[in-house]
């Protein structure tokens, strides 16, 4: 097909539908991230214990990570655009729900039948983005697409806070109402439905996935309390690891896999998997960490801690920008390369930031790191998305969503329990446990002890430093990887017979897509 007739091929709607995947997608960080400002509040106001407030976190992201396989098979199956309304349906009632709970156990239940509906909603974005859009535009959507995800990740704080001091934490879950209703609606109305071949349904390949998966997540998140190896937490690892290895053989040898474990094979997808993977583990704590320094070090209270990452909001806009205009210029391996490493030198750059030290040098590193991130994410899940074939999107979206899934959720596992211990080895003995490894505790208890306030505030610094040191690293570790295994051809550049004839044929599938849609 000819690139006139590719151009002509193109969905009239492609930026109003990008809109609703936006939307879509940004209701699903809004939540997130707005809810941690919320849980001193609520579990004030619910009589909430320590392991229901750990529930509350977790079972979303149980759920979420454990169902994104399977929902993007089914995405595959039998819609995107279906199985994301759903999805947005079952996530806007869950969030309704939640405004009325008046106990832990009701707010549990409503964030798990929020972590279906995320879960259901998450690959069909990526997937219905990457159907939409041809090689030539897809970096610019995606780039809009990242951009959004950051602007939510920055700002929902800020607007929690602001609900917060103005309404109730009820109204962190309304807030996900009406985003949902006007995605649902703009869904319905501007997009088009897309679908792969039909093929046998995979249960027990989405039952080992969904076992494996939650398994896997559940042991990260209890390594700082349990240990990595304990009687408890090597038990949820073994069933983690037989259920993972049960899956692997199992979509090797069925006629009709869930998952095309074959796109491992392909340089692109493994390395931009892996890379991806280090990178979440290295960003994982960030905010977790960062956070707890601008409110207790330097005492900045929520709202004025949310706005203090206007920085990396910003910047990251700027990265996505430039590297959707240099992507078809110098590829993505080198884009990555170059995005990687401005981000584990603002890494390196928070190593340096001292307890009295003021906000510059933090302005500074988020400022870079969030130009990193804008350069080198888009390309890093542009690449690993160009080796997924249309007919498998979905599963293949939901493919990335877990790795880096997996990847945060270790990143804030190790992160967390390092920056625990080196809270404690540095505080002085004879303090209540929470005090020894929780500045809030430790704050709590000083009532006003300026030496006591001095000590916590330097150990936690120091604490803070080690842990971003490990971030450099994994950031480091990711560069490496993209560089070694990718490939790095630009994008657009002259390519072997064998490659053109497959690109042509890719082409071909998506034009004549679109055609039935419109």
């Amino acid at each position: 097909m000819e690139r006139g007739d590719l151009m002509q091929a193109r969905n009239p709607h492609r930026w109003w539908i990008l809109i609703v995947l936006c939307l879509s997608s940004l209701v699903l960080v809004i939540d997130s991230m707005a809810l941690t400002v919320a849980v001193p509040s609520m579990t004030a106001d619910l009589g909430a214990s320590a392991q229901d407030t750990q529930w509350i976190l977790d079972s979303y992201v149980l759920v979420f990570a454990g169902l994104l396989l399977t929902s993007g098979s089914l995405g595959d199956r039998f819609g995107r655009r279906k199985i994301m309304i759903i999805g947005l349906l079952l996530f806007g009632a869950a969030s309704l729900a939640a405004t009325f709970c008046t106990n832990p156990g009701e707010v549990i239940a409503s964030r798990v039948a929020m972590g279906v509906g995320g879960a259901l909603i998450m690959p069909s974005t990526l997937s219905i983005l990457i159907t939409v859009f041809d090689e030539d535009e897809r970096g610019k959507a995606m780039a809009a697409w990242g951009s959004v995800a950051m602007l939510g990740l920055v700002g929902s704080p800020v607007l929690g806070g602001v609900l917060i001091d103005h309404f109730s934490w009820h109204s962190i879950f309304f807030l996900n109402v009406p985003v949902v209703a006007l995605a649902i609606l703009a869904g319905l109305v501007l997009m088009p439905e897309s679908k792969g071949p039909w093929q046998k349904p995979d249960p027990l390949g989405a039952v080992l996935s969904a076992v494996g998966m939650t398994a896997l997540i559940w042991w990260i998140i209890e390594i700082p309390q349990h240990g990595a190896f304990g009687g408890r937490s090597l038990v949820t690892l073994g069933v983690a690891v037989v259920a993972l290895v049960g899956f692997v053989v199992w979509e090797n040898v069925t006629d009709a896999p869930m998952v095309p474990l074959v796109l491992f094979g392909h340089r692109d997808f493994s390395g931009g998997s892996l890379s991806l993977t280090l990178v979440q583990i290295g960003n994982g704590g960030l905010l977790l960490v960062l956070t707890q320094y601008l409110q207790f070090v330097l005492g900045y209270s929520p709202v004025k801690a949310g706005l203090a990452f206007m920085p990396l909001a910003v910047a990251a806009l700027i990265g996505n920008g430039a590297g959707a205009k240099f992507a078809a210029k110098i590829g993505n391996r080198l884009l990555i390369l170059s995005g990687m490493l401005a981000m584990a030198a603002a890494f390196g750059l928070l190593t340096t930031v001292t307890a009295d030290g003021g906000f510059t040098v933090p302005a500074v590193a988020l400022g870079l790191l969030g130009l990193g991130a804008g350069l080198a994410m888009p390309a890093a899940v542009g690449a690993l998305m160009g080796t997924i074939p249309a007919e498998k999107a979905g599963v293949g979206s939901a493919l990335n969503d877990t790795i880096q899934q997996a990847g945060t959720a270790l990143g804030i596992a190790i992160l967390g329990s390092l920056l625990s211990s080196g809270f404690a080895a540095r505080m002085p003995a004879g303090l209540p446990d929470g005090a020894r490894h929780s500045i809030a505790g430790a704050l709590a208890v000083a009532k006003g002890d300026a030496g006591l306030v001095h000590t916590a505030r330097e150990a936690f610094t120091s604490a803070m430093t080690t842990t971003f040191t490990i971030s450099a690293i994994g950031v480091l570790a990711a560069a490496l990887v993209a560089t070694l295994v990718m490939r790095g051809r630009p994008a657009g550049a002259e390519q072997g017979a064998a490659e053109q004839g497959a690109a042509a044929d890719a082409a071909d599938e998506r034009a004549e897509d679109a055609e039935l849609a419109a």
